[in-house]
């Protein structure tokens, strides 16, 4: 079992930045791809970013590329999300998963990813 909790959204202006983490606990976090989805409002859950197993490759929507950055720190079992160049459209409550089929990369699609954290609202005020 894999245990996710998120935390470090909040409110912030248009043009703004807001770095996101996402804790991990139980078994081997290396072990596991791990990805950011959203889901705004009436809109179905959407994928943002992941991160390889081994930390060395990302993968992005094209909606958020060039202004989110995925990472992640083994050593504090934490991955993390940095947005930058936020706007109205970023609105969503934030996931982190993970996955541990590790064949399949990127893991795009939801139910790619068998662990999800509780979410994080972040709201974009223009």
């Amino acid at each position: 079992q894999v245990q996710l909790v998120e935390s470090g959204g909040g409110l912030v202006q248009a043009g703004g930045s807001l770095r996101l983490s996402c804790a991990s606990s139980g078994r081997t976090f290396s072990s596991y791809h791990m990805g950011w989805f959203r889901q705004a409002p009436g809109k179905e859950r959407e994928f943002v970013a992941a991160i390889h197993w081994s930390g060395v490759t990302t993968y992005y929507a094209d909606s958020v590329k060039g202004r989110f950055t995925i990472s992640r720190d083994a050593a504090k079992n934490t991955v993390y999300l940095q947005m930058k160049s936020l706007n109205a459209e970023d609105t969503a409550v934030y996931y982190c998963a993970a996955s541990s089929t590790l064949n399949r990369w990127p893991g795009i699609e939801a139910a790619t990813y068998h662990y999800w954290g509780q979410g994080t609202q972040v709201t974009v005020s223009s």
